[in-house]
């Protein structure tokens, strides 16, 4: 199976008040074709940094982040955004939506900004079909504070898959929702996942850690613990197998 995530030796360092606070050190780790893999941790454990080095919107202090085998370090600024745009979609806790936009148009930002092939009919075709999908057709011309969370958080998984990327990245993508959203959410993402699409995701939540694949700890900006999900298991097992894992490790 094609290797789409590898790091190697990641540090990323911040400088505040003249004090050097190592957030990221020497990270090493892989994520391949399919796989929906869950990083979890302590707050300030260095997750969302983690995530965003990956992704290529922080750049790393240094070591290597290699995204379908070329170095993203090395990329021009240019190159890189249009990498970010086309193979690479984005989730996150806050939603992000443009005010002005209706749900349909905010959907289709990136295709009308990406220089991928297609017409404007094709990609609005292509906003129309994945929110039919998703289910939130019937809120394709509301303005975004027309619809629940949960439906905001499936619009936003539909943005994020309309230029077809390689990866998705989620950075706490069910941490604002009530729980019968967020299985909701997860429900869709764990479709996407098994129709072929790798996601990386960053979670507080072992239940929503427990329908990925794999799960990485991360204490002090160290990979402390993997755990990979028997996906035979029936979810309270998983999840219950999981928990104690965690505990194990302190969580």
């Amino acid at each position: 199976m094609a290797t789409v995530i590898e790091t190697k030796d990641l540090c990323k360092t911040y400088v505040v008040d003249k004090r050097q606070i190592n957030v990221l050190k020497n990270i090493n780790l892989k994520v391949d074709e399919g796989e929906m893999v869950a990083i979890m941790g302590p707050s300030g454990s260095g997750k969302s940094t983690l995530l965003y080095s990956i992704s290529g919107m922080d750049q790393a202090t240094s070591g290597k982040v290699l995204f379908d085998g070329e170095d993203i370090s090395k990329m021009k600024s240019t190159d890189l955004a249009e990498t970010r745009l086309d193979k690479m979609g984005f989730i996150f806790q806050q939603m992000y939506m443009m005010k002005n936009l209706t749900i349909l148009d905010n959907i289709l930002l990136p295709a009308i900004e990406s220089r991928k092939g297609g017409s404007r009919a094709d990609k609005i075709k292509k906003g129309e079909d994945l929110m039919r999908k998703l289910g939130i057709i019937e809120v394709a011309d509301n303005d975004i504070n027309e619809v629940s969370g949960g439906q905001l958080q499936r619009a936003c998984i539909c943005r994020s898959m309309i230029n077809s990327p390689k990866i998705l990245f989620a950075d706490e993508p069910t941490g604002a929702l009530n729980r019968t959203s967020s299985n909701e959410v997860m429900d869709e993402l764990v479709k996407l996942n098994k129709e072929g699409t790798t996601i990386m995701m960053v979670t507080h939540d072992s239940k929503v850690a427990s329908r990925c694949t794999r799960v990485l700890y991360i204490v002090d900006g160290n990979i402390r613990g993997e755990f990979v999900n028997d996906e035979n298991s029936g979810e309270k097992d998983r999840e219950r197998r999981l928990n104690n894992w965690l505990m194990d490790l302190g969580w």
